[in-house]
């Protein structure tokens, strides 16, 4: 991959991926070699993002990017959040079938917020206990709703998200609190609370 071949989704995955290696290299060993991409290309790829998120006209809080790597988006959502309203751009992420990447938009076109969700109508996982959270299975979203009150907090780098959770043990074990961590939005490890 040059820098003048074209920035594409599969490249955007391979940013992605680069982000989650930190947690799970293994899991994204896997998905690379799914991606029949090499580490060289991995590297590329997540060096021309950065490249893109630190240019003017691409910067954070583009949307601009996001179309030039991923085309128009599958589906955009108008969403109201609290007195505000804003747009929910989602588009397929093909490492995830049932996932989306999506970038929520404030009027005017800055971008909010940007990471996995479960793909419209598609089932999440049960989520019950500690064993039911494993990495890369469910979402920010996910874990909030199965394990309320969620308290956000502060990730410990850009793309990443954390909660503060009580979450029951396996069985009948009562539900002790944790850090559930995120990296794009997606699950990758729980931390003792």
């Amino acid at each position: 991959m040059t820098s003048a071949a074209p920035f594409g989704p599969l490249e955007f995955q391979l940013v992605l991926l680069r982000r989650m290696a930190d947690h799970h290299p293994e899991l994204v060993e896997d998905a690379r070699q799914e991606l029949s991409a090499s580490l060289a290309e991995m590297r590329e790829a997540n060096r021309r993002w950065q490249s893109m998120v630190r240019t003017p006209r691409g910067g954070r809080g583009s949307l601009r990017r996001y179309r030039a790597a991923l085309g128009e988006p599958e589906t955009s959502v108008r969403r109201r959040i609290g007195d505000l309203e804003c747009d929910a751009l989602l588009w397929p992420v093909p490492l995830w079938p049932e996932l989306r990447f999506e970038v929520m938009t404030a009027p005017g076109g800055a971008v909010w917020n940007e990471w996995l969700v479960r793909a419209p109508g598609a089932a999440g996982p049960a989520l019950r206990t500690v064993e039911d959270l494993t990495p890369w299975s469910c979402t920010v979203d996910e874990v909030a709703r199965a394990f309320p009150p969620a308290r956000p907090m502060e990730g410990s780098a850009p793309t990443r998200w954390a909660l503060a959770v009580s979450v029951p043990g396996p069985g009948r074990q009562p539900a002790k609190p944790y850090v559930a961590e995120f990296t794009w939005g997606l699950f990758q490890r729980l931390l003792p609370g």
